[in-house]
């Protein structure tokens, strides 16, 4: 789960970490009230959405007065952005923040991770402040530092002085930096977010290290035992469909193509869609229906595929382990019958109770495609669209 710039700062602060003072509004009629508490004479407004890239599509604003703060926050409000992270649609504004200005003298990256290889947590630190880390990675990876630490009750300080080794701070900038990481440290466990990000990291004018941008991600498997974390949750920038799927506890990710997948794990559907790609066209979703589902679950997943208008033909891909195909099978049939399926439909089906499945298919007088395997079954979706 993702939340917003300003929420992610509150957390910040409320463990120590400087960040600067800020607003958020919700509506256009707020700016007055709530812009009395700052005291700079310079703000910059930021766009809240879920999507990096906000400043290249016009989405942070300096400003110079409060006559023109104002303005800039009117404008700000219903603004689409497009950047590389919100797709061709981009992501309509309906929260703006506006925070005092800084005047910036260095820029750093910090951020930390769970890393899953190592099962450690990994902080990554570079001089390359304010850049996208992929492209400093790929480009100059000598500027890149990364700790992984031990998950214990507190940082060692020899790790904490490896993580600043790239900034050169003075004493002074280092008792913030532990400050800083610590904090960092403690949400990811406290927290469990799975990723913490502060791009960038500045020393403004006065020499004071602060968290001029902050980033956190949290798992999903994690939210039921972090109610306040869930309380964040921002349904306006989740997809509509997304949110249906998480109602019936469906690993569902919506995409651009035109075929709707249905598979069970995580692996599988990937395999599924790489092939789909394979034979020239794109996967409408990711859609992971899980070992166990019940024909109830099985059958909210195939309308949620169908419910999205992009989708010309679904291909099912079920390999029966705990899950079982005759419970998978009518489940697609009980959803098709009720919504008229009106798109091709390929089906394979292998493991627990296939041939049970198979039958139930067979009878139902859908107009179902069946495929002998996976590569026969992309094969075929494709074939049926062309």
């Amino acid at each position: 789960m993702n939340i917003h710039e300003y929420q992610a700062k509150k957390i910040l602060k409320d463990y120590g970490a400087p960040v600067s003072n800020g607003v958020v509004l919700y509506d256009k009629n707020e700016i007055d009230e709530k812009i009395k508490v700052l005291k700079s004479s310079q703000f910059v407004v930021k766009a809240q959405i879920h999507a990096g890239g906000r400043g290249k599509a016009g989405g942070v604003i300096l400003t110079n007065s409060l006559e023109n703060l104002k303005q800039e926050s009117e404008n700000m409000f219903g603004k689409v952005l497009i950047t590389n992270q919100t797709g061709p649609d981009g992501k309509e504004v309906k929260r703006v923040y506006i925070e005092e200005a800084s005047d910036i003298s260095k820029e750093f990256y910090l951020s930390c991770l769970v890393d899953r290889e190592t099962s450690k947590i990994a902080f990554i630190s570079s001089t390359e402040g304010g850049m996208d880390i992929e492209k400093v990675s790929s480009e100059s990876p000598e500027k890149i530092i990364t700790t992984k630490v031990d998950l214990e009750d507190e940082i060692l300080e020899e790790d904490v002085k490896k993580i600043l080794s790239p900034f050169n701070l003075d004493h002074t900038q280092e008792k913030d930096g532990k400050k800083i990481i610590n904090a960092l440290y403690k949400i990811l466990i406290e927290k469990d977010a799975t990723l913490i990000e502060i791009n960038p990291l500045i020393i403004n004018k006065n020499n004071k290290l602060i968290c001029l941008d902050a980033k956190m991600n949290f798992d999903d498997n994690a939210i039921f035992r972090r109610p306040e974390i869930l309380e964040l949750r921002d349904f306006n920038e989740e997809e509509e469909m997304e949110i249906e799927a998480s109602k019936h506890d469906l690993a569902y990710i919506k995409l651009n193509g035109s075929i709707g997948c249905m598979v069970n794990g995580a692996g599988l559907a990937m395999a599924t869609m790489d092939i789909i790609k394979l034979y020239g066209k794109e996967p409408a979703n990711f859609l992971d229906v899980g070992g166990g589902a019940s024909k109830e679950k099985v059958a909210a997943a195939f309308k949620l595929i169908l419910s999205d208008k992009n989708v010309k033909g679904i291909l099912i891909n079920i390999f029966g382990g705990i899950m079982r195909c005759d419970v998978l099978a009518q489940g697609v049939v009980d959803a098709a019958k009720e919504i008229n399926l009106s798109v091709p439909l390929v089906v394979r089906l292998a493991g627990t109770n296939f041939k049970e499945g198979k039958e139930i298919l067979d009878k139902s007088n859908l107009k179902i495609l069946s495929a002998t395997d996976l590569n026969d079954a992309a094969k075929k979706i494709v074939e049926a669209l062309k």
